[in-house]
């Protein structure tokens, strides 16, 4: 139970960093338009984690595998970041 609860801490933690992360697409220079792929990017840098993060604690509940949901969901909130800034526009 122990091990679940600070995977689950170390999850949130990760995504809070994602979340900080991903405020370092705004702080560029606004141009007034932004591509179809600069939308998504930033919608995926600022909001990607959280999401992630609420579909690995759904699935956790479903499944009842809440060790192997907060891992993979770490694993998620790191790869969504990781692609929001890739597609954010600098």
């Amino acid at each position: 139970m122990l091990t679940a609860v600070l995977a689950w801490l170390a999850t949130l933690a990760v995504c809070v960093a994602a979340v900080l992360f991903g405020q370092s697409t705004r702080t560029g220079p606004r141009r007034r338009r932004r591509s179809g792929t600069g939308r998504i990017g930033l919608f995926l840098s600022l909001s990607g984690p959280w999401l992630a993060l609420l579909a690995a604690a759904a699935t956790a509940a479903v499944t009842d595998a809440w060790l192997v949901a907060a891992a993979a969901g770490a694993c998620g909130v790191v790869l969504t970041a990781v692609a929001g800034f890739v597609l954010s526009p600098r």
